[in-house]
């Protein structure tokens, strides 16, 4: 027989009267599942949390299941309803049915059409499917019709036939469409990208060089290394079918743009970017921007601010995978207890970073030398205290 842990460890926290008793007194959420309380007066039963006026302690008895408290006379309150699911239980049965709806639909379906397929009105299954995904329906929706798309292109399907497999329509929406999905023409992507123009430039700054390339669109690459030579053939390898075009005047403006963010932070980054990545790694990314300057963030702080606790290494890959440094901060991220753990273009660039953010908060001025990692981890900023 099968042993749920958390069940247990649950019931074991709620193991005594008192522990009961002070967990429907505080309404304690944790305490559902793990008993129901009945009160004499009433003839009613009801979860710890439920809402209802608190009775006094002499009339109210604690049950293991809602079943017990059947057994001994009591009926189910109209408010709790604790003989129903836990509403957390009953909101991820809802949230992945819809998914497999929307995957499973020849053409996608609409935010009402869900809601009512799984029993909810639309403003509550709007909230429970955000608070759970940290996405919305729609979002989810246009990436899984992204990936749909770019399967069906790169497997060779003509364009109509991979619009329409994803479930488009009409040609006129995907068309419309295409663009945000792809970051480029159907027809060009279908053909690996070939074509499409990359400016590039290659300069240098107190990290050592510094490589920005960027679409119509905007940005879509800044990397950090040693060798030139050796950045532009990484750009070379990630954007194999695509005409790269350098040494245009107009473009090393914008990389000495780039270079003064590098040495100046705290001045901030306002430039475009054309960053393209999977739903979940575009969230991390967003998430990333919004840590300040001067502040660092755990991989596990970074996991719960998603709504997904358990995807600390998921996290870590998106990071390790994000293409642009500085503009997008992933330096600024660190592992529990303040080490700097690893970065794409070097732990030693990271600690460069960090120091100088730092310094920049203090109104003090960091030495440019110094690329070795502190002699003693960075305090761990509060995730709470970032916006």
């Amino acid at each position: 027989m099968s042993v749920n842990l958390t069940d247990m460890k649950t019931a074991l926290k709620f193991d005594s009267d008192e522990r009961r008793w002070q967990a429907v007194v505080e309404r304690q959420p944790a305490a559902d599942g793990a008993f129901v309380y009945s009160v004499k007066t009433t003839g009613v039963y009801c979860r710890p949390s439920c809402a209802a006026r608190l009775a006094r302690r002499e009339n109210v008895r604690f049950h293991a299941t809602p079943k017990d408290a059947e057994r001994s006379g009591f009926r189910a309150c109209k408010r709790c309803r604790p003989n129903q699911p836990i509403a957390k239980q009953s909101h991820e049965a809802a949230v992945a049915n819809a998914c497999r709806l929307i995957e499973s639909a020849a053409e996608l379906p609409g935010l009402e059409s869900l809601a009512k397929s799984v029993g909810l009105s639309q403003s509550h299954f709007h909230r429970v499917f955000k608070a759970l995904t940290g996405i919305t329906p729609k979002t989810y929706a246009t990436a899984l019709r992204t990936k749909r798309v770019r399967h069906g292109l790169a497997s060779g399907k003509s364009v109509t036939a991979a619009a329409y497999s994803a479930g488009f329509q009409s040609s006129s929406r995907f068309y419309a469409a295409s663009w945000k999905m792809l970051g480029m023409t159907p027809k060009k992507y279908r053909a690996g990208g070939r074509g499409e123009k990359i400016r590039f430039a290659v300069g240098q700054c107190s990290l050592g060089s510094i490589l920005v390339a960027a679409t119509d669109k905007g940005i879509c690459a800044v990397a950090l290394g040693d060798d030139p030579s050796a950045l532009v053939n990484d750009l070379h390898d990630r954007f194999r079918q695509s005409e790269l075009i350098g040494g245009v005047a107009k473009f090393e403006k914008l990389v000495a743009q780039v270079i003064g963010f590098v040495e100046r932070p705290s001045a901030g980054c306002n430039l475009p970017l054309d960053v393209q990545g999977t739903a979940f790694q575009q969230r991390v990314w967003q998430l990333l921007c919004k840590i300040p300057c001067g502040k660092t963030a755990t991989y596990t702080q970074i996991a719960r601010r998603l709504g997904r606790p358990s995807a600390v290494r998921a996290v870590a890959s998106a990071i390790a995978a994000n293409p642009i440094a500085v503009a997008i901060p992933c330096h600024r991220v660190i592992r529990t207890g303040g080490a700097l753990a690893g970065y794409r273009w070097g732990i030693d660039r990271k600690a460069a970073l960090l120091a100088r953010e730092s310094a920049n908060e203090n109104g003090t001025t960091a030495k440019s030398k110094s690329l070795r990692p502190p002699s003693s981890p960075r305090r761990e900023s509060s995730w709470q205290e970032l916006p």
